[in-house]
């Protein structure tokens, strides 16, 4: 949203009747890749540790209750801050109209990350500080994760929107997401590659500065060889980075069918401009980096045909995407540009439902908000069923391809955990 947003306060009244979910990235670069799990293409950690438990009980539930909401307002990761914040906006002004919870108002007090672990950090701490009782964000894994340490030591509940980097709920066992994992989300598109797009020998482009498209080659690249299929070369650039005639000439001289591009839409559409001048016109996908609308801007006609992994999709036939879509749309009166404006709607739907069960057994802190989340099972989001309990916080969630056409993003298969476990 807007810089004259930040600053402000949003009172709503929760009275819940329910809610959700993210994607992805990660902005990071001391966190270094996490090790792949032994289950690599499970969506679901209930065969992980035990995740230890803050010694603090946290804050107390106010009134009015004080939720925050650690979002990307400014710098190149503001199209998912944007809508991050939309969604949130629009499931607390839904709550408040309904009520309340328990006759209490909610405030969602946002903070700009502008993009960054550090300022996201500075961002959970003056939250926390001013009686935040939870926490929504972040859509980037490197801030998250700066979000989660900075929770676990105070108690308080985190739900990520759409951070997708397997290890950020181990930091403890307050720390949830609503969107899947790298270790799902790999697999599903090598699983794609090799089952539909028929391809056998493909290269990788990974960005080198950011943990997250780290991971995903690397989970991408270990469920692609166990399907048979050959990792041939892989290339490495950096965020920010414009030119890539280098790595795309080596890309050239091994000949692949296909090229995995785990980063970020800020450059995959120039990479994929680049390649097709180049003369390389074999198809390209990757993962929930790709969701924004600014990746047919810099990518153009040569992005078209692409595909990559999602949360959800606006043409999904269900009830619960048709009513979501309804409501954005006569508040902001076009769709959401990003899949993190039905994520953040979700996750805080889902903090508010578990702010009220939770003052429904008398629970007074954030700890009780934290029992409330975990106990989480079968909530009928809008990207899709949630269930937290046993999950280790992550839910077992299934994942969208889609393709990029002219006009958007068009769904074109779906994997349930399942079918990539076997």
């Amino acid at each position: 949203m807007r810089n004259n947003l930040v600053g402000k306060s949003i009172l709503i009244a929760a009275g819940l009747a329910m809610g959700l979910l993210g994607g992805c990235k990660t902005t990071e670069t001391g966190n270094g890749s996490p090790a792949p799990d032994t289950k690599s293409g499970s969506n679901t950690s209930s065969s992980t540790p035990a995740r230890p438990s803050p010694k603090s009980d946290g804050n107390a539930i106010s009134d009015p209750i004080k939720i925050g909401l650690v979002v990307s307002l400014n710098g190149d990761l503001k199209p998912w801050g944007d809508d991050s914040f939309k969604g949130a906006t629009l499931a607390v002004d839904e709550i408040n109209k309904a009520g309340g919870i328990d006759g209490k108002k909610v405030m969602l007090m946002p903070g700009d990350s502008n993009s960054s672990p550090e300022a996201g950090k500075s961002a959970a701490q003056k939250l926390i500080a001013d009686g935040a009782v939870g926490l929504l964000g972040e859509v980037s894994s490197g801030i998250t994760q700066q979000i989660a340490n900075v929770a676990f030591d105070a108690g308080v509940p985190v739900i990520a929107i759409g951070a997708t980097k397997t290890d950020i709920t181990a930091v403890g066992d307050n720390i949830f997401r609503v969107c899947y994992t790298d270790d799902f989300q790999g697999p599903v598109m090598a699983k794609f590659a090799y089952e539909e797009l028929k391809l056998r020998n493909v290269a990788l482009m990974t960005d080198n500065k950011q943990p997250y498209s780290q991971y995903l080659s690397k989970s991408f690249r270990a469920a692609f060889e166990k399907l048979g299929g050959k990792v041939i070369h892989e290339e490495f650039y950096e965020s920010k980075q414009t030119q890539f005639a280098g790595q795309i000439e080596n890309l050239k001289s091994k000949n692949p069918d296909g090229v995995f591009l785990s980063g970020y839409f800020n450059e995959v559409g120039p990479i994929v401009n680049q390649m097709r001048q180049a003369g390389l016109k074999v198809p390209v996908f990757g993962g929930d980096g790709w969701d924004s609308s600014e990746l047919l801007t810099s990518g153009g006609e040569a992005i078209v045909g692409g595909y990559f992994c999602n949360h959800y999709n606006s043409k999904e036939d269900r009830p619960e995407v048709k009513e979501f879509l309804s409501k954005w749309m006569a508040r902001y009166h076009a769709e959401p540009g990003t899949t993190m404006g039905a994520l953040s709607y979700d996750a805080a739907m889902l903090m508010m439902k578990s702010i009220e069960k939770a003052m429904k057994a008398n629970g007074t802190k954030s700890r009780d908000v934290t029992k409330a989340i975990e106990d989480t099972e079968n909530y009928p989001g809008v990207t899709g069923n949630i269930t937290l309990k046993g999950q280790g916080g992550n839910p077992r969630k299934p994942a969208l391809v889609v393709e990029v056409t002219k006009n958007g993003f068009v769904w074109r298969k779906s994997y349930k955990p399942e079918e990539i476990e076997n």
